[in-house]
């Protein structure tokens, strides 16, 4: 998973593995699976020579039982991780070695997209977030307290992101990384590309700008 597996690793990147379990075994194999996993990855001579290319470097090891489930998020928590998991796990992962058709057969109920009833309940949460932070921003700016604007106009901007690719029927990577690639490769906008940066661009933070900024996004909310 992660970057190796969409090609945009460089040397000392981490390795992101994952290991599918059916979900009948898998309350009995995880915990046995992540303690035999952290033996190895303290014994093994190979992690300590990966940890020596970059400071950050390291492998991680998820473990799943494939059923993705939509959790209760918060009004401050930001966007939440549901097209993210379904993505990550059956669009932009590589199967290196597979025991079943459990993996195909998760593709089949997932991909192309979920279904429409649920799109649209999504859509709708999604914008709705998103419209509460923007509506946030303002009332704070008037108040003072800049940062937290800001931090409401990122999590607008990450939930922009979401809704967005929901209304795409596309599954994302990500919120905060590879934000180029996704819009102009996967979503084809390289023309909506070139406005993002910009709204997260202050020159004078202690002033109305991040509600200008608002203003934009929600617009583009509106539009797109």
């Amino acid at each position: 998973m992660g970057s190796c597996a969409h090609g945009k690793a460089v040397r000392g990147s981490c390795l992101d593995f994952l290991i599918l379990l059916q979900p009948e075994v898998f309350p009995l194999a995880k915990d046995a699976l992540e303690r035999q996993w952290k033996e190895f990855y303290r014994s093994a001579e190979t992690f300590r020579a990966l940890q020596q290319l970059r400071k950050f470097s390291h492998v991680d090891l998820d473990l799943i039982d494939g059923r993705f489930i939509p959790k209760p998020r918060g009004w401050t928590s930001g966007p939440d991780e549901f097209e993210l998991e379904i993505g990550n796990t059956l669009v932009y992962a590589v199967p290196l070695w597979k025991r079943s058709d459990y993996l195909d057969s998760l593709k089949a109920q997932w991909l192309p997209y979920y279904s429409e009833a649920l799109r649209q309940e999504r859509l709708a949460m999604v914008r709705g977030f998103c419209i509460n932070n923007l509506d946030h921003i303002p009332l704070f700016v008037a108040r003072g307290l800049y940062f937290q604007s800001f931090n409401r106009l990122y999590d607008a901007f990450r939930e922009f992101l979401q809704a967005l690719f929901i209304s795409r029927r596309t599954y994302p990577i990500a919120y905060d990384k590879w934000i180029r690639e996704q819009v102009e490769e996967i979503l084809g906008r390289p023309d909506l590309y070139q406005r993002l940066p910009g709204l997260l661009e202050i020159s004078h933070f202690e002033s109305d700008e991040i509600a200008w900024k608002a203003e934009e996004l929600r617009g583009l909310l509106e539009d797109l």
